[in-house]
């Protein structure tokens, strides 16, 4: 297994999204993977508040809760980093996004308080604003977010599908107030690369742009870390399954080019495709977030960690499409 960090924490540089968790994927299968995964050293898992409301039957909390349970039956204290996130969760049964709590002072600091009640913990490792919210002034949210670290309700902080701009100003705020910076940022991102012509498909999906990862390039430069987390690493099995078709968004010409120089590193290193799509991010300093269903799936993206691909590989593949 990799490491890496984030913030201060040493964590596995490969993440288990555990969304399914509690709701499609059944208590002994999720508690299985849970225990192979952290079996092979992993550390990091992802959730969210809101997971999985959209699912008929469920009505979100389900993996939170889930997680918590598996806490307790495992005695699992600070060995294992859960990131989850909040102001997806819709405040009328039923309903989607458009009802979605947001990222005001008061739906920040509730939905907290209940993560830390499902989670069993009385500080939250991680925490990410789930989407942006702009009915809500940034220097509220960026408030309501200090106020919890301050109060030792939470850790670390991160921002998932935020606009460059609004990574920058959420900077500029914390660093004149002199509040804790977000330094975990979660995106849609894998070895393909979209058109930004086009929207995704997904429901609340915010592709990783070539400006956001220049962001974060020149913060690094500048002595600013942030930790790059990478959802739908694999494209929900696209690279290897027929039966899964790509987002329209990989509808151009790049796409094809970076394939067969993908399939040229895949002959050469006997690593399926996945693995050499995992091993490319992490090399990348990305964090691959896995969503998995079976142990092959997991054991799968476990050996990505093993596999080291050469300068030379990973420059073509860089420079691909």
């Amino acid at each position: 297994m990799r490491y890496t960090a984030i913030g201060d924490r040493r964590v596995s540089a490969l993440c288990l999204g555990a969304m399914k968790f509690g709701s499609e994927t059944d208590d002994a299968t999720a508690s299985a993977l849970l225990d192979r995964f952290v079996e092979a050293g992993g550390t990091f898992v992802d959730t969210a508040d809101c997971y999985q409301f959209w699912v008929e039957g469920f009505h979100g909390h389900e993996s939170e809760t889930f997680l918590g349970r598996w806490r307790r039956e495992r005695g699992v204290t600070d060995e294992v980093v859960i990131a989850t996130k909040l102001g997806a969760q819709p405040t009328v049964p039923g309903t989607g996004l458009e009802t979605r709590e947001g990222l005001s002072a008061e739906a920040v600091a509730e939905a907290a308080e209940r993560s830390r009640e499902r989670l069993g913990t009385d500080r939250l490792d991680l925490l990410y604003a789930h989407q942006e919210d702009r009915s809500v002034p940034l220097e509220e949210t960026m408030g309501a977010f200090a106020g919890l670290v301050a109060d030792g309700h939470v850790a670390e902080l991160g921002l998932s599908n935020h606009r460059t701009w609004r990574l920058e100003r959420a900077r500029s705020i914390a660093e004149a107030r002199h509040w804790p910076r977000p330094r975990v940022l979660q995106y849609r991102y894998s070895y393909l690369q979209p058109r930004f012509d086009r929207p995704l498909q997904s429901m609340g999906h915010m592709h990783a742009t070539p400006e956001l990862l220049d962001f974060v390039r020149a913060e690094r430069a500048e002595g600013r870390e942030y930790t790059v987390v990478a959802y739908t690493p694999l494209l929900w099995g696209a690279y290897t399954r027929r039966d899964k078709a790509l987002d329209p968004v990989y509808d151009h010409p790049g796409t094809a080019a970076r394939l067969a120089v993908l399939d040229d590193v895949v002959a050469e290193t006997g690593a399926t495709r996945n693995q050499v799509v995992l091993a490319w991010l992490m090399d990348n300093g990305v964090v691959p977030l896995v969503g998995v269903s079976g142990t092959a799936q997991l054991d799968e993206a476990i050996e990505a960690g093993d596999l080291a691909l050469s300068g030379e590989q990973r420059s073509r593949l860089d420079e691909a499409g």
